[in-house]
């Protein structure tokens, strides 16, 4: 284990600059780092994060402190039959046969819309104008919420955000973040007991009436629930579906592929999850002490699984730190279930269960823009580049374009 600043801090500039560059660092010298300002232990190596996910000695307890002010106590918080049942009364909404019949016009009509705004003018900063608002919109039209509070949502989205990234305990980011789980919840409970009483066809009402063996869902569990959803809902798609853009477009030959042929978008979306992924580290809590990348990691303590390092692993990835969409090591087919062989969406039993409708709103999304803007490039001046530790992704992707006719 190494605990000397041999390799740079996760918390310093140079990383946020260029973590990738860092990774690579902890992957060959630091593989099980001690990190004494997070008090976490850092792996970083392809199979230890996934071995992080998957063994069951690793356990969600570190969501005690790190959701659960926020969100109240959610879904990941659970284990054994508790969160077999929980996981089984949400999971049905986001299967691909639901999402198709009932929510994929919500989210062709919400990509629609926000690219009218912008689809004559020839330019577009892609991050404020589309993709920060696109997931959101289609969250609170899915759970059948008024669309006049689309900004209300926003908020309250960027609040959380900035809480689960609070790696350096700033006490306003943390207040914020407590304060949106009050208001939140004066949001939706009125709401949700409504709802109970007069169902409808939307996925609010689904969560309301969903029952397994006599357990129901709670007015808080679903709360909590819609809580959840606005982090990793919105946070995936926001970040991911600009970076699939920037991703291409940095890679002309491999956009024209896509737009030649859109049964490749899914495959541009995978390896973005791979080469630039949303979400970059996930925490777990050991129930007990073990062994991983050649140390010991006490009960306890909390671990800090590097997913931006593990997708860059050259001990499962050729050639790593090349975005290719053609590579033979990474399935499409399996990127959006429990057998990816990507870590963006982490893996096992807390393997996200709105992957297929973030794989759905990239795909109609993308389209939708490539239809849009035929043309598309950078802005003059424009470098690609990204920001954030625990989320990472475009801060603005300035684009120019001949508008469609």
């Amino acid at each position: 284990m190494t605990t000397a600043p041999e390799v740079p801090d996760i918390l310093s500039p140079e990383f946020a600059a260029d973590p990738y560059a860092v990774y690579s660092a902890y992957r060959a010298e630091a593989p099980l780092l001690w990190h004494e300002p997070m008090q976490s232990y850092i792996v970083s190596r392809y199979e230890d994060v996934a071995r992080v996910f998957k063994d069951p000695v690793f356990t969600t307890a570190n969501y005690d402190w790190q959701l659960e002010p926020v969100h109240g106590r959610t879904i990941l918080q659970l284990s054994g039959r508790e969160h077999a049942v929980r996981r089984a009364l949400v999971a049905p909404a986001f299967r691909g046969s639901e999402l198709e019949s009932r929510f994929l016009p919500v989210i062709e009509r919400n990509s629609a819309e926000l690219i009218d705004a912008f689809r004559k003018d020839g330019r577009v900063d892609l991050v404020s104008q589309y993709s920060t608002h696109f997931p959101i919109r289609v969250i609170v039209d899915m759970l059948g919420l008024d669309r006049a509070d689309h900004a209300r949502f926003q908020k309250w989205y960027t609040s959380i955000i900035a809480f689960l990234g609070n790696l350096t305990q700033d006490p306003e980011v943390a207040a914020a973040g407590e304060r949106t789980r009050v208001e939140l919840a004066e949001y939706m409970i009125p709401i949700i007991r409504e709802r109970r009483a007069n169902l409808g066809d939307d996925l609010l009402s689904t969560l309301c009436a969903a029952e397994i063996d006599g357990t129901a869902m709670s007015d808080e569990d679903i709360k909590s629930f819609v809580s959840l959803l606005l982090a990793a809902g919105g946070e995936t798609t926001d970040k991911a579906i600009s970076a699939v853009l920037m991703n291409l477009l940095a890679h002309p030959d491999q956009l024209a592929a896509v737009r030649a042929d859109r049964t490749l978008v899914p495959r541009a979306f995978a390896e973005t999850l791979r080469f630039t992924p949303p979400v970059h580290m996930i925490m777990r809590q050991p129930a007990e002490d073990v062994e991983i990348a050649g140390g010991t990691v006490e009960a306890g303590r909390t671990v800090t699984a590097l997913i931006g390092a593990a997708n860059r692993d050259p001990g499962r990835y050729a050639h790593p730190d090349s975005f290719d969409i053609f590579r033979d090591d990474l399935s499409a087919d399996t990127a959006f279930s429990a057998a990816a062989d990507h870590l963006a969406f982490a893996l096992g039993r807390h393997f996200c269960v709105g992957a297929l409708l973030a794989k759905t709103e990239v795909e109609v999304g993308l389209n939708q823009l490539l239809d849009a803007m035929p043309d598309v490039r950078f802005a003059d001046g424009y470098t690609p580049a990204e920001q954030g530790l625990f989320t990472r992704g475009p801060a603005e992707l300035p684009l120019v374009f001949t508008p469609a006719a």
